[in-house]
């Protein structure tokens, strides 16, 4: 299954991270390339090189290192002259023992970790700057089913969690619900933050 692919249900196959990918994964660079890949589809180094300015080693470098962690691949339909084409292995990362690795006693693993998070932050935070700063060029039905809220309150991490969880599967409930060039269909992102704060 490749990254543009999904199953039956629309569900975009996913990559659960483990030790040794996480250290493959932990670089800006090679975070914003498979972000690339999986937004845009496959790409050269020297594509990929343009669009998020950079130089075509240092792409072609990283990309070869995502390789061998299993995150990006060859896309064999397009890999038919002197460029090397490349496409996102899976259409998502998961990770199911995030707070095991920022607890971790290696402190390789831990860095990993909250490097792999703060770029995700990052990530998020450039998202939602260019969108408020092109909300005038879309239609006023796509600024009206725009959401930028935040909510505060007392929970458990035990209740914090299924909040958590039960979010995610409502997310998930969309999911294929929209077939490919459905007119007036766009791509939407959706950014989930829980954490808990000091109360003073």
């Amino acid at each position: 299954m490749t990254e543009n692919e999904a199953g039956q249900d629309g569900t975009p196959s996913m990559h659960t991270v483990d030790a040794r990918s996480l250290r493959g994964l932990a670089h800006p660079l090679r975070m914003r390339l498979l972000t690339a890949l999986r937004e845009f589809g496959p790409a050269t180094a020297s594509g990929l090189a343009d669009r998020l300015s950079e130089s075509s080693g240092a792409t072609s470098y990283h990309l070869r290192q995502l390789a061998s962690y299993g995150f990006v691949e060859d896309d064999p339909e397009r890999g038919k002259g002197r460029e090397r084409w490349w496409r996102a292995v899976h259409g998502g990362i998961a990770f199911e023992h995030s707070a095991d690795f920022l607890r971790d006693p290696d402190p390789e693993i831990r860095g990993a970790m909250g490097a792999v998070l703060h770029e995700s932050a990052t990530r998020h935070a450039q998202e939602l700057n260019t969108w408020l700063g092109t909300t005038h060029e879309w239609p006023k039905e796509w600024v009206r089913s725009s959401d930028l809220s935040d909510f505060k309150m007392l929970l458990t991490p035990e209740l914090a969690l299924e909040m958590a969880e039960k979010v995610h599967e409502l997310i998930e409930s969309y999911w294929g619900r929209v077939p490919e060039g459905t007119e007036g269909s766009a791509l939407v992102r959706t950014h989930l933050h829980v954490f808990p704060r000091p109360a003073e």
